[in-house]
């Protein structure tokens, strides 16, 4: 099966190593896996900051970069929700913007529902808890793909924290114009991911992690954020 990848903007210039995470069990899946270099944002940014004639440009490109992938795929629901649900907002239905919104998949769901696999010998020793981002759970309705795969990760112990579902506070430019209120839902999260006696705290999005992990290492709380490509990824054989 091929695929085109999609790796975000700050997963490109903070996370990079979770993007060949997401490729070598992609690989293991059986995928032959493209990267286009030319790709940039898929325009969400300047889209949730109001200036859609900006951010239109921008998805313009987008659509011109991955024209003809058989499935596109990222390491983020977050970017995939946009692409999937707003850009019909920004332009007129056609057959080629359906053959980009409609193949475009989140990097959990995309091994759980299209290919159909969920065991990758990955190896994690300790317990972990799972944040929903609201991108995954509402827009790209993400819910059971991320934990059938965490299931089957060797010395892995899954455990639910409380109020799983409720937002971690980043929401983007949301973290930067209400600062106090951002920082208190992040702290909400972490305590509950805390009460569990988790280590890990695994998310399919690095936006949500960034936020979680800033307050994380602020507190100076013994506990690590991870993308679930790394810890797919970990260990495998």
């Amino acid at each position: 099966m091929n695929i085109q990848l999609f790796i975000p903007c700050f997963v490109d210039q903070l996370y990079p190593q979770s993007a060949f995470n997401m490729v070598s069990v992609l690989e293991k899946a059986g995928c032959e896996v493209s990267y286009n270099p030319k790709q940039t944002c898929c325009g969400q940014p300047a889209f949730n900051a109001g200036f859609w004639d900006e951010a239109r440009d921008v998805c313009k490109k987008f659509l011109k970069d991955f024209s003809g992938a058989e499935y596109i795929v990222a390491p983020s629901a977050s970017c995939v929700g946009f692409v999937r649900n707003y850009y019909k907002k920004l332009f007129d239905d056609s057959a080629e913007l359906r053959a980009v919104t409609e193949n475009i998949f989140e990097f959990s769901e995309f091994l759980v529902n299209k290919l159909g696999q969920t065991k990758f010998g990955a190896e994690l020793n300790g317990k972990a808890t799972y944040h929903d981002s609201c991108a995954g759970l509402r827009e790209c309705k993400i819910k059971t793909e991320p934990r059938k795969l965490l299931q089957n990760v060797k010395g892995l112990e899954l455990v639910e924290m409380a109020d799983v579902e409720t937002c971690c506070g980043f929401g983007g430019t949301f973290a930067v114009k209400f600062e106090s209120i951002s920082i208190a839902m992040g702290e909400q999260k972490v305590e509950h991911a805390l009460a569990t006696g988790a280590q890990y705290l695994i998310s399919t999005d690095l936006s949500c992690l960034m936020h979680l992990q800033g307050y994380i290492d602020n507190k100076g709380y013994n506990l690590k954020t991870m993308h679930i490509a790394d810890v797919l990824s970990n260990n495998a054989s």
